[in-house]
């Protein structure tokens, strides 16, 4: 049956379902009295949809509030225990792979570090490697944490590089920086896949997944527009301005800070990438005379880094500053500053959130500095309003927001599971995570 909005009587179930859910799991808990006027729904809609909730195990009770002269209330709330989804996380130097229940608290966490097998950088982003990783990590999280597959809202993963969409193949991810030129992910995933065929995976950009997490549960919370920059060995953004709600991933460390500059890994000359990404910041520290540290991963070599430039109080009495590694790490601060002055110019956010493994590091150290270069560069009215500030949740915010991806598809669906190309045409979490950061 279809109502005069051309809509059928199916998705109003759903949409009313979906605002139940969603104001339960940001808002809970709550009273069914407190959801009528929190949702726009009537009373009795109120009451049908909580009844089917509760008797699928997707809502519970939570004690109960006084009421104004009558009976308690029942408080209500999302059963954190009664769904799972597991975030990916195809970084730079490993794969990490989280399984999450739908309080987002991690029941399970597997790490595999990828290593370079031959002369090039791009060898240990080998296809049927990461692949590997992230079947076996799936599996083994599952395992650690006693799962049963069949509770999985899906597989979120954020990956390095521009995704597009294919009928045939699903997501399709362009990584010119690691070697992927239009690879298949999803259907290499799901062919390679150890979990039941109904599992929906969705692929995204790791910057926009760390970008979400950070607006819905982080930093960004309560801003309307906002840029989220993660650097790691690369560096990228995700901008989300009242006409994006959802963001989008940018590739802002390819905008080109230097006419006929250092060669980008990406082939290019002068990319903002080839002086502030942790690779490049280590390779011009060693152009420079210093010595990072042999045989140690880029993690280590970086905390290294800064170690030198800005000794503490565990390096002795009289420790001297490492001049050539503060020299670069200043340097770098200014290239920041100029990108972020860009971001500030062309988007006007209110907040700048640094994230990313690198990102967390350097931020520790010279944010002022850095916020210092942007508001300088930038336009004088815009750079008044924003604030730059470090992201909050860390180093996993990758994973935390890649597994978003599935529990919003979730909530689109009316806490319904099921693939996203077998029911509505377009990714339904596009609309969950635009409603969520929606003002």
């Amino acid at each position: 049956m279809r109502v005069r909005s051309g809509r059928t009587v199916r998705d109003l179930r759903r949409e009313n379902r979906t605002a139940v859910l969603q104001r339960l799991y940001f808002d809970g808990p709550l009273s069914r009295f407190s959801l009528g006027p929190a949702t726009g729904l009537s009373s009795g809609s109120i009451s049908n949809v909580v009844a089917e909730l509760v008797a699928e195990g997707l809502v519970e009770e939570a004690g109960s509030v006084d009421s104004a002269g009558g009976r308690p209330r029942t408080l209500l709330r999302v059963s954190q225990h009664s769904a799972c989804m597991i975030g990916v996380d195809i970084g730079e130097t490993r794969v990490r792979v989280e399984l999450f229940d739908l309080a987002l608290t991690e029941l399970a966490r597997v790490e595999m570090p990828l290593t370079a097998n031959g002369p090039r950088r791009v060898d240990r982003y080998d296809v049927s490697v990461v692949v590997g990783h992230v079947r076996d990590g799936v599996e083994q999280v599952v395992r650690q944490a006693g799962v049963d597959p069949a509770r999985l809202l899906g597989v979120g993963v954020g990956v390095p590089g521009i995704v597009a969409g294919t009928p045939e193949d699903g997501a399709v991810v362009h990584g010119q920086t690691i070697g992927w030129n239009a690879v298949p992910l999803e259907r290499l995933l799901r062919d390679s896949a150890r979990l039941p065929p109904s599992v929906p995976y969705f692929i995204d950009n790791g910057a926009k997944t760390l970008g979400q997490a950070e607006m819905w549960f982080g930093a960004g919370r309560g801003a309307h527009n906002a840029v989220v920059v993660l650097f790691g060995s690369g560096v990228g953004a995700c901008v989300v301005t009242d006409d994006l709600r959802s963001g989008r991933a940018v590739e802002w460390g390819h905008l080109t800070v230097r006419v006929r500059g250092r060669r980008c890994r990406c082939g290019a000359l002068g990319c903002l990438e080839a002086y502030a990404g942790a690779e490049a910041l280590l390779e011009r520290w060693a152009e420079a005379g210093g010595r990072p540290p042999a045989g140690a991963d880029e993690e280590a070599a970086l905390t290294a880094m800064l170690a030198a430039a800005y000794p503490d109080a565990d390096a002795g009495p009289g420790a001297e500053p490492d001049a050539t590694a503060l020299a670069v790490l200043e340097e770098t601060a200014e290239y920041l500053g100029a990108g972020f002055s860009d971001l500030i110019n062309l988007f006007q956010p209110e907040r700048i959130l640094v994230g990313g493994w690198a990102g967390l590091q350097l931020g520790a150290r010279f944010l002022d500095s850095v916020r210092a270069y942007a508001t300088s560069y930038a336009l004088s009215h815009p750079a008044t309003r924003v604030r730059v500030e470090l992201g909050t949740l860390g180093p996993d915010a990758v994973t935390v927001g890649a597994a978003i991806l599935p529990l919003a598809d979730f909530f689109a669906r009316g806490g319904r599971r099921g693939r996203p190309d077998t029911e509505e045409p377009a990714p339904a979490w596009q609309a969950a995570l635009r409603q969520r950061t929606a003002p």
